[in-house]
This record gives structure tokens, sequence and C-alpha cells, in this order.
């Protein structure tokens, strides 16, 4: 099981269907952590030479660095998704580290000497000018921060975004519980922090299952043991997301979890319901939790909001960062329905971004099964 939301979270790997060519296997993707690309070699002449100009030209990437601040200072432990929009759509999608700093980088244009094949979804590094930047966490609003058009020797950090408390939430990423726990929990619950950033998952465990024992309503604290007890004791991390939920029913990050634990077990019901209560609380959601959505649905029988909710996915992530098996997802539920043109469409996009190793040797072989598919259908 994976430890972290951003860096770790399990993701469910639809594979094949057992209608003759696909059928579900399910597998932990280890790392999932947008990485950033420093600044490329720059064409163009002249030092005031814009942005737009010398990225269009170039053949780097393009490097833009930001931060983000919450109100009170505190950073949940989880990464903050941030955003980027150009002319209302969602273009990239990162995360932030342990200190709420975030780069965005582009991609070059394929090189005119050696040709690549390129996801759709490729940005140019021009095309980020002018783009909106915002963060993403569950019961705030955060400011909105442009990518400027500027020249190549100014300073790529972007102004900082900051989260403030929306009252109209329904739904939050941080917890009620945390403010009224008692000091000596709270203090237990920063030194399982400061454990975890260390990678000292017993000292977390022991830090965190005493800020439980002081406080058995500190939700956030059962959450953070969850994640920890995922690697070995699954049941018991089950046991203590269920417990954060019924701590603070409009503390949303369980919910995903949840979802994630019930999908390796096979209790679809309950995937399904888990990502409704999570959109519920917050209707805009996540990548990770429309797809789960998507994954619950399709084994329940409904088609269609699997669909919506995979399509939403990838709307949402673009770069498939958060969710990364959301096309192969998406492809499995066009083949479902004997649309193995759209599915097989998806998985030669698949291949544009899927590392290279056993997946996507995998992800060739669906494809040479849905083309003789294809092809029977047309002779």
């Amino acid at each position: 099981m994976s430890e972290t939301i951003g860096k770790g979270i399990m993701k469910l790997n639809p594979l094949t269907i057992t209608t003759g060519f696909f059928a579900f296997v399910w597998i932990l993707a280890a790392n999932l952590q947008a990485q950033g690309n420093d600044l490329g070699a720059m064409s163009g002449s002249g030092q005031s030479v814009n942005f737009a100009h010398t990225l269009n030209q170039q053949v780097g990437s393009m490097r833009f660095a930001g931060k983000v601040v919450v109100a009170g200072g505190k950073l949940p432990w989880d990464p903050i998704p941030v955003v980027v929009k150009c002319d209302g759509k969602t273009r990239l999608y990162v995360l932030t580290d342990k200190k709420g700093g975030y780069d965005i980088a582009a991609s070059p244009r394929e090189s005119e000497i050696v040709k690549t094949s390129r996801d759709p979804e490729h940005m140019d590094p021009s095309q980020l000018v002018g783009c909106k930047v915002t963060a993403i966490l569950d019961g705030f609003e955060s400011t909105t921060v442009a990518i400027p058009n500027g020249t190549i020797l100014e300073n790529p950090d972007l102004d900082t975004i900051r989260l403030r408390p929306d009252e109209r939430a329904t739904g939050f990423s941080v917890s009620n519980t945390t403010r009224s726990a008692p000091p000596e929990a709270l203090k237990e619950f920063e030194e399982a922090r400061a454990d975890r950033i260390k990678r000292n998952f017993g000292g977390a465990r022991r830090h965190l299952q005493k800020a439980v024992s002081i406080d058995p309503q500190f939700a956030e604290a059962w959450y953070q043991l969850g994640k920890v007890e995922e690697t070995d004791k699954p049941q018991d991390a089950l046991s203590a997301y269920l417990k954060a939920a019924a701590a603070d029913p409009e503390y949303t990050p369980p919910y995903e979890r949840i979802a994630a634990l019930a999908a390796v077990e096979k209790r679809w019901q309950e995937v399904a319901d888990a990502a409704n209560h999570a959109l519920q609380l917050s209707p805009k959601g996540t990548p990770q939790i429309w797809y789960f959505s998507a994954v619950g649905n399709l084994n329940i029988g409904k088609t269609d909001i699997a669909e919506t909710s995979a399509l939403t996915a990838l709307s949402m992530d673009p770069g498939h960062v958060a969710a990364p098996k959301t096309e192969q997802l998406l492809a499995v539920i066009l083949a479902r329905r004997g649309e193995y043109n759209g599915a097989l469409e998806h998985l030669r996009n698949c291949l544009t971004y899927a590392a290279p190793g056993p997946e996507a040797d995998l992800i060739r072989k669906q494809v040479a099964q849905l083309e003789e598919t294809v092809s029977r259908t047309v002779n």
C-alpha cells in the first residue's frame, strides 16, 4: 500500500476485460509526484526577448516556481494540488512539496531531428504565458496567480498562492477536531509528522497512537495513522480511516483511502459509496475521487456514470499525475460497450506517456489485441 496521497497513492490498473480481451488487475503505483524540469537552453536574441517568443523557439523546457501558504500558517501533511488553467481548461496538475513549494514545467516542442510520439495534451512552453494558477484544498478559497510574459532575465518565481477558509464549504481537508484537540495530543501529532518527514514510520505510528488515545475524536490523527498502517496492516488502516470519518463527517481525505482499500478487496459498492460521499461533501472532487467513482460504478453496472467520472478525472488531470490509470480505465469502459475504436485511441495515447517497462509492454499487448478485434469487426 502507498503511504501518501501525493507520492504513493494506490492506483488500480485496468488491464483487461473479462469479455474476451480485458480483465481488471489491480496494482500499486509507486510514485505519482509530478516532476518539474529545469530551465533548458534558450534561443532567440537580445536580453529583452520575451518568454512568449523565446519559449516558442526553444528546444529545452521552461520552469516556473511558486509557493502555497495556508491561512494560519499550518500546511496539511499531504501535498496540495496546484492547477494551471489556460482559457478555462486544466492543462497542468502538480503537487506541492512539504514546505508548500511547487514547480510548473512545460515540455519543449519535439525535436526537429528526433521525432517522438507525444501526448495530445502536451503543452509547448509558450502556451503557459497568461495561464492561471490556483491551489485546491477542500474548505479553502485560493487566490489566482497568472504566469507572466516577461523577459528571459526576469525571476521565474511566481507570486505566492494564498489559501483562506471558505465559509460556504461543506467538506474540509483540515478537520475541526484538530483545533479542539488537547495540547498533549497535538504535541504527539506534530512529533509524528517530524518522524514521517524523516521516514521513521515506527516512530510516527507510536506518536499517532498516543495522540488518538489522548483524544479519540482526533480525526486527522486517525487518518494519518491509517496511512502509516496501510503498508503492513490494511485492515488496521481501514479501521483508522473509518474512525477518522466518524470523528468528523465533514473531513474529506479518509474517503479516498476507504475507496482505495475497498477496491483492492473488490467491494465495488463500497468503492462507489465512498467516492459518492466525498463528492457530496466536495462536489468539485479530485482526480483520484473521480477515478474511484469510475472504478466503483463500472463494476456495479453503472457504465454511464463510470464514463462521466473517468472523463472528469481525465479533464482535471491531463498530465496523468494524480490518477495515471484513468485513461486505461476509460478504454476499458468503452471496450465493454463495444466502442473498440475509441478504446484503441485511448490505449495508444497511454503509450505516449507510460514509462518504459512492463506496464508499457502490457499496454502494447492490449493495443495489439484491440487492433485484432477491430480488424475482425471490420472484416
